[in-house]
């Protein structure tokens, strides 16, 4: 057996007059749905290693707050994406056929909601501390689950649409679904940990801005991070005013005489 994470989009994005959004209320509604509009080539070759049985963590994705929806399994391994053939489709691909179809979807089944949301930014919490610097809150998770939660393809290099997860960081993250608590966490912990943790969470938003960048189809082209501009987008900062020198005092003056 095999474990993977899927992303979705929780909130309406119309695209080719056709909402995609797809949540975890959407994915309950139909219990099962097949995963097409994959138009990434690694995406897709992961999807086709997927085996009946597979565990799939649900995640939520380009929205205020991403993160761990639910959980679900592969109920049937990958077949042609019909999709891409139809004009109609958001993601229709004219350089596809049903003779050679380049594209391939599987089907997923839902298990369940996670009873708590495990967001984006408390796996980047986690996988900022120190196995000794843990939160009590979550300590159940266990030195293996730290390391596995940091190794997460999420964490670094997280903009592909379809990723490998260890069985070990599964485990983790269901554990966490399941009994929660580190909504209880006091408020002087979270300001503790936001400070001594400030620099690795901006790296990680730098690199995620560049990739957006970088990716381009789907995402936005303008950045929220100070110093990281999009192609083709001015910053909104002004230069500074050159100072003014004495030179250039002793000149105003000696203008200011020869036209008197």
């Amino acid at each position: 057996m095999r474990y993977w994470l899927m992303k979705a989009e929780p909130d309406s994005r119309i695209v080719k007059g056709k909402d995609v959004k797809f949540s975890v209320d959407d994915f309950e509604a139909v219990g099962t749905t097949a995963w097409e509009g994959v138009r990434n080539f690694e995406a897709r070759n992961l999807m086709k290693e997927m085996s009946i049985g597979d565990k799939v963590l649900f995640y939520h994705s380009n929205c205020k707050n991403p993160g761990v929806a639910g959980f679900a399994e592969v109920c049937k391994e990958a077949y042609p994406d019909y999709t891409a053939w139809e004009s109609s489709h958001p993601y229709y691909d004219p350089k596809t056929n049903k003779e050679a179809p380049k594209w391939f979807m599987v089907d997923v089944k839902l298990l369940s909601r996670a009873p708590h949301f495990v967001s984006l930014s408390l796996l980047r919490r986690v996988a900022g501390v120190s196995s000794h610097d843990a939160l009590e809150e979550i300590a159940y998770v266990g030195s293996d689950g730290l390391r596995a939660i940091k190794d997460m393809a999420l964490l670094n290099r997280g903009r592909l649409s379809v990723q490998r997860v260890s069985e070990a960081c599964w485990s983790a993250i269901e554990e966490m679904a399941r009994r929660g608590g580190w909504e209880d966490v006091p408020s002087s912990h979270k300001a503790k940990a936001k400070f001594t943790k400030r620099d690795h969470t901006r790296q990680t938003a730098e690199k995620d801005a560049r990739e957006d960048i970088k990716d381009g189809i789907g995402r936005s082209t303008e950045s929220n991070v100070p110093g990281l501009e999009s192609p083709g987008v001015k910053s909104g900062r002004r230069g500074r005013k050159r100072k003014e020198s004495d030179g250039d005092a002793i000149n105003a003056r000696r203008k200011s005489a020869r036209t008197k």
